[in-house]
């Protein structure tokens, strides 16, 4: 396998109305805020899959020789400084199946639905687990 571009899209479900979030790059800078309102927020991430399979890119952090994540970013972190939350959560994609990485070909994306809240019923934060698992989608 060659390296190539892939498209992770992560979708927040229920996310905090008039809230600032963001993916987070490697520096930890904000990167394409946006303000939720009363529907899922979707962040296309692109990533670099090289054999291995391994993923890497402008968004993808790393823990240890495997563990590779994403972040996003919430209220403070994402550039609000006005925002009562200063938060992210953190999605591991180092787990994602090899056969799924196999078939993330544009058009298509590799999608993955997320809790928008945590238990005290604000933004999610730390390390999220998807919803429903991942899956191909167009």
């Amino acid at each position: 396998m060659a390296k190539r571009t892939i498209i992770l899209r992560l979708v927040i479900d229920n996310p905090v109305p008039d809230v600032t979030y963001s993916l987070q790059d490697r520096k930890g800078a904000p990167v394409g805020p946006v303000v939720a309102r009363n529907e899922a927020l979707r962040f296309d991430v692109p990533v670099q899959l090289a054999p291995g399979p391994k993923l890497s890119g402008e968004f993808v952090r790393r823990e240890g020789p495997e563990r590779r994540f994403v972040y996003i970013a919430v209220g403070g972190q994402a550039g609000d400084p006005a925002s009562p939350w200063s938060r992210r959560a953190k999605i591991d994609v180092h787990d994602i199946s090899h056969d799924l990485l196999e078939q993330a070909a544009p058009p298509a994306a590799l999608e993955c639905h997320l809790p928008g809240r945590a238990r005290d019923d604000g933004p999610s934060c730390a390390t999220i687990q998807p919803l429903d698992g991942w899956r191909v989608a167009i």
